[in-house]
């Protein structure tokens, strides 16, 4: 009925995280010309070894929006969601909004949490994948 609105209500938060890094990003990269070369050369490994948030958060937004889209689309071609208002056809009835409401708390909850675990694990396993390979390149020069 609408176990999308609980991812839906998730990628609306990341993505304001993500606007808000990308924002606190490009500030960084104003500081002066020689505060830059400093940073750069301090953290010049770590950025090698490390993918930034940024990355991180599109690839988490990417896999919400992309699930509550498929699964809107799915409730509506079920007729569990309308174009006009309420919307969730279950709110027409007051006697559906405790179903409509736990539905939400278990299956809802329950895909946005598989989510960001697939998320955390891709994150995971790009990171290592990355550790691993920047030592073969650095080796080969």
């Amino acid at each position: 009925m609408g176990c999308f609105v609980v991812p839906m209500a998730e990628a609306i938060v990341v993505s304001i995280v993500k606007k808000v890094v990308k924002k606190k990003k490009e500030n960084t990269a104003s500081v002066g010309a020689e505060d830059v070369a400093s940073l750069n050369a301090e953290s010049k490994d770590f950025n090698q070894t490390k993918l930034d948030w940024e990355k991180k958060l599109s690839w988490l937004n990417q896999l919400l929006w992309g699930g509550v889209f498929l699964l809107a689309i799915e409730h509506i071609w079920h007729g569990e969601v309308v174009l006009w208002p309420p919307f969730l056809t279950a709110m027409s009835n007051p006697s559906e909004i405790p179903i409509m409401l736990h539905e939400m708390a278990t299956i809802g909850t329950s895909m946005a949490v598989f989510v960001t675990l697939v998320w955390g694990v891709m994150v995971y396993v790009a990171e290592n994948k990355i550790k691993q390979t920047v030592p073969k390149e650095c080796e080969r020069n």
